[in-house]
């Protein structure tokens, strides 16, 4: 019985080898077959299923099931299984076609394909098109943005202020502070329509500005509590006052650890020398392009989402009401983020990612 659980030992021929290798650099390759290409050849390393799954970020139970499927069938059985269902009317030529015209070329005068765009030029539907595209998960009209931090002390920053989220010291409270600012009082042009059975609510595209304010925050990491402050003005001196509130909420024999961005308005002399009067504050900065890293971003977000999107303002005042009232809420009830990722993992995958950027590039360079 115990012999069939033992998993089996994968030895690759050089054809074989240079064929998973080539489905993991080529960055056209769909994102299934290059990760199943993945663990077959670091299976055939001597990796044990555990050390695999972890090092490629997939489950277990995966890489048991790939390296069996290879082990048995060899290449072929990375492909998916044939499903039972009426024959094929479109051949695997033909969706390779259609998946390599996506990928690595665009319609004269667009920037990306649509269906009906690769329908007319690969002369088969466009329904059929959708279902091609949603089996390699290709989606030509979705694009995202990234930016990676040039900080040269990334590293030590990331550590550190993961650090103060996963094991925060004693005697201390850790607060996340941020501005957000040019928050504006907007009013639509008319008025609101309610929801009703089967009717969204019905808002214009239209609006009329009534000014704007800025947001100062500070959230709580162990309780979720926010303090937070509104001022018409986004400047060094609004943030000296805001860091003198925390100053007075906080208790005065607990030590004030503040993760903060690299704002300009953050390291003015007058800010500095305020630091030095108040011992007991600890400023930790953000790596540069890493606002992620700041967890009272996403209390930012929760109060875009649900109080200040759909809003209708009539003035600046009435929009601070608006932003006060949602803190007030928010604290009635605080719920702290829960901080998941330790620093060598956010690290494992910032490596992972910019190894495939390289490998795209010089990739996109042969062509």
């Amino acid at each position: 019985m115990g012999n069939q659980f033992t998993a089996p030992t994968i030895t690759l021929t050089q054809e074989e080898r240079s064929v998973l290798e080539s489905y993991v650099r080529r960055k056209k390759t769909a994102q299934a077959l290059a990760t199943r290409a993945r663990i077959v050849l670091r299976c055939a390393e001597g990796g044990h299923d555990g050390i695999v799954a972890e090092e490629l970020g997939v489950s277990r139970g995966a890489v048991g099931r790939w390296r069996r499927r290879f082990a048995r069938l060899r290449l072929q059985g990375l492909h998916d299984e044939p499903r039972p269902g009426a024959p094929r009317t479109i051949t695997d030529d033909k969706v390779e076609r259609v998946v390599i015209e996506t990928l690595e070329s665009t319609p004269k005068g667009a920037t990306h394909w649509s269906t009906r765009d690769m329908a007319k030029r690969s002369g088969l539907s466009h329904s059929s098109i959708g279902r091609i595209w949603r089996a390699f998960g290709l989606k030509p009209h979705r694009s995202e943005t990234f930016q990676l931090s040039n900080d040269p002390l990334f590293v030590d920053k990331v550590r550190d202020i993961v650090g103060l989220y996963m094991d925060p010291p004693e005697n201390a409270v850790v607060l996340c502070v941020d501005e957000k600012s040019q928050v504006q009082a907007l009013n639509r042009s008319q008025p609101v329509l309610p929801m009703l059975p089967a009717r969204p609510e019905l808002q214009t595209h239209t609006y009329v500005r009534h000014g704007t304010t800025a947001l100062f925050a500070a959230l709580d990491v162990a309780t979720g509590h926010v303090i937070g402050k509104c001022r018409r003005r986004h400047r060094a001196t609004e943030f000296l006052k805001f860091l003198q509130q925390i100053d007075a909420s906080v208790p005065a024999h607990l030590d004030v650890h503040v993760v903060l961005d690299n704002l300009s308005t953050h390291k003015t002399p007058a800010v500095h020398r305020w630091l030095l009067r108040h011992p007991r504050f600890h400023v930790h900065f953000t790596p540069t392009y890493s606002s992620w890293l700041n967890q009272v971003e996403r209390w930012f977000a929760l109060l875009e989402q649900k109080q200040l999107k759909r809003g209708s303002h009539r003035s600046t005042a009435e929009l601070e009401a608006a932003i006060y009232e949602f803190i007030e809420t928010s604290n009635d009830d605080p719920r702290p983020f829960a901080w998941t990722k330790s620093a060598d993992e956010i690290l494992a995958n910032l490596k992972r990612f910019c190894v495939r950027t390289l490998e795209s590039q010089a990739l996109a360079s042969d062509f």
